[in-house]
């Protein structure tokens, strides 16, 4: 539940997010979602964070990363750690859930609800801490994909749960595999 005049921030795990989303079969409209949010109240803040490559020439999430900063968003990246596992595979790993830990309780004076994109259970304590600070916090992520996205203990402990399925219609867009086939039914239909 959202109230048209309370102060609003977004604070968007950009890998869990994206996992979600691509679990349910869809890609986030980033214009769209903040748009939404700003229908349902005033929003002061949209972070998304995301660890970035820098290793490599050329990384998939920097346009992305880069329209976002354009756009609207706070930006909040760290370079992604590379190592090799016991079995000898590359890994990449770059976890945000401080900054974004430490972002939110500093935002947390300033606003009257917070909406989390993650379904990751290391947020619980973050959601406590918040809501005894008197903030309400929602958690958008999903239930509908197998496995869950979100953990139950962080679903139980939310203000609010919001499906991220519920969101497809209103912030989603289909995988550019789709896009590029619905363009080119359209055009032969045009023929």
């Amino acid at each position: 539940m959202f109230y048209r005049d309370e102060r609003l921030a977004l604070f968007i795990d950009g890998a869990n997010l994206y996992a979600a989303a691509r679990a349910l079969g869809f890609d986030i409209d980033y214009k769209l979602l903040r748009t939404e949010f700003m229908r349902r109240g005033k929003l002061l803040r949209a972070f998304y964070y995301t660890a970035l490559l820098e290793s490599e020439e050329y990384s998939p999430i920097r346009p992305l990363v880069d329209w976002l900063n354009y756009n609207g968003f706070a930006m909040v990246t760290k370079p992604a750690k590379e190592f090799t596992d016991s079995t000898g595979r590359r890994k990449v790993k770059g976890n945000m859930d401080i900054e974004l830990a430490v972002d939110a309780m500093e935002m947390a004076p300033h606003v009257d609800h917070i909406v989390l994109f993650s379904g990751d259970g290391d947020f619980k304590p973050l959601v406590e801490s918040l809501q005894r600070q008197g903030v309400r916090v929602s958690v958008v992520s999903t239930i509908r994909s197998s496995p869950p996205m979100i953990a139950d203990e962080l679903r139980r402990q939310c203000d609010n749960f919001i499906e991220l399925d519920e969101l497809r219609e209103v912030i989603g867009r289909p995988p550019r595999g789709e896009q590029a086939q619905a363009a080119v039914v359209t055009a032969d239909e045009e023929e």
